[in-house]
């Protein structure tokens, strides 16, 4: 599979809601995530996974999504950039925000290995 044959269909689950789907068919086991800050408590990144799976789970469980919008893919070689935007509620402060965040996801062997999320940790 391309690259972009990867990307148009990771932007499809994801515009369907079916990020669990990507990770499942398209993330490989040993994927690494990064983010641009480290959650509370947390590393900047994690390997692997059910760790990548876990670290979904644990932000959905502290937000609640009003709406949210996927752009790209946009290629290059054996990369991939992603646009979201999304409205989201914190559950624990109550405050509602805007989120925009890039993804930039690299593929080796037909399947995901690296994603590194990009966007302001600046209030």
């Amino acid at each position: 599979m391309s690259t972009m044959t990867i990307a148009k269909k990771y932007v499809e689950l994801c515009r369907n809601n079916q990020n669990h789907t990507a990770l499942e068919t398209l993330f490989s086991p040993d994927v690494v995530s990064v983010e641009a800050g480290a959650p509370p408590g947390a590393s900047k990144e994690v390997r692997g996974l059910k760790a990548v799976v876990e670290k979904g789970k644990q932000w959905m469980e502290a937000h609640e999504v009003h709406s949210g919008r996927v752009e790209g893919p946009w290629p290059h070689d054996d990369r991939f950039i992603v646009r979201f935007s999304y409205d989201v509620t914190n559950k624990p402060s109550g405050q509602r925000f805007q989120m925009e965040e890039a993804a930039l996801l690299t593929v080796e062997n037909d399947k995901i290995v690296r994603e590194e999320f990009f966007y302001s940790t600046e209030g």
